[in-house]
């Protein structure tokens, strides 16, 4: 999602934790979000899901988390993914 991506800003200490600053491009969405086509979409890109609104890519290494409908939101049927969580295993670096 080029689109959507996050843009670092720069970087923070906060008791005593290293962390980045990100951006991202503000979405408005115009219609509901359906999370069966979001599980739908994910699974056909090769994601499994876990639990809940959080899925797993076994080949890729990529964790999502946080999927919920405040998440993913819709623009004319088309799925938009922000404020996501995102970890990488180390079977990302594997590829």
């Amino acid at each position: 999602f080029p689109q959507l991506a996050y843009e670092l800003i720069g970087f923070s200490m906060y008791e005593n934790r290293f962390s980045s600053v990100v951006k991202q491009r503000y979405i408005k969405s115009n219609e509901s979000t359906n999370l069966i086509h979001v599980k739908d979409f994910l699974e056909s890109n090769g994601f499994v899901n876990k639990k809940n609104n959080d899925y797993f890519h076994p080949y890729l290494g990529i964790i999502l988390e946080d999927l919920h409908d405040e998440n993913v939101l819709s623009i004319d049927g088309t799925l938009q993914f922000i404020d996501t969580i995102f970890y990488l295993t180390p079977d990302f670096y594997l590829l």
